[in-house]
């Protein structure tokens, strides 16, 4: 079992806690630099954070 596999395991066991925790991060990152980022672009990124953690738990 390489560390690939070892990692999808572990992706696949606590996605709902890494989806909560991208959730979190996207809104600190809301507060500190929505108004220099943009809250559009924080939310794309989280979202794109949160389709690669569906593909690794699959």
């Amino acid at each position: 079992m390489g560390i690939f596999d070892k990692a999808k395991g572990l992706v696949g066991k606590n996605e709902d806690k890494i989806q909560d925790g991208i959730d979190k991060a996207a809104d600190v990152a809301d507060d500190k630099l929505g108004d220099k980022v943009g809250s559009d672009k924080i939310d794309q990124a989280a979202d794109a954070a949160k389709s690669a953690v569906d593909k690794l738990a699959d």
